[in-house]
């Protein structure tokens, strides 16, 4: 569900929607359409299947990347998104974007984690 990209939407709700037309591997570009906020383009930059991926947003004199880790371990699974922002405007761009992004993680990750453990019946 986490790779789904064209799903995010259902447990990430300050998304309108999100759009990938390609196949999920490095290079791809999909659009992520944030509620009263403009579209942007996403890169998929980095992906082990199963394990993580990498994603890149570029903004004006910055680029913000999103690792997106799942871990096995003895308890279960473990899901971690680290958000990195670089460039000469990356601490605009964290107080626009980024700590707003990061301060829903824990709703959101929560609310993935219920709708597979849905799926999963």
């Amino acid at each position: 569900m986490w790779t789904n990209i064209n799903k995010w939407s259902l447990w990430n709700a300050d998304l309108e929607y999100c759009k990938l037309d390609q196949p999920f591997k490095v290079g791809s570009v999909f659009t992520l359409k944030p509620k009263g906020a403009p579209a942007v383009q996403i890169s998929l930059v980095e992906i082990a299947h199963e394990k993580m991926f990498t994603d890149c947003t570029k903004f004006l004199g910055a680029k913000m990347y999103g690792k997106h880790e799942m871990h096995v371990e003895k308890n279960g699974l473990r899901l971690t998104t680290t958000i990195t922002v670089t460039g000469m405007l990356k601490y605009l761009w964290i107080a626009l974007v980024a700590q707003k992004i990061v301060d829903k993680f824990s709703l959101q990750m929560d609310t993935l984690v219920q709708l597979a453990l849905i799926q999963k019946r």
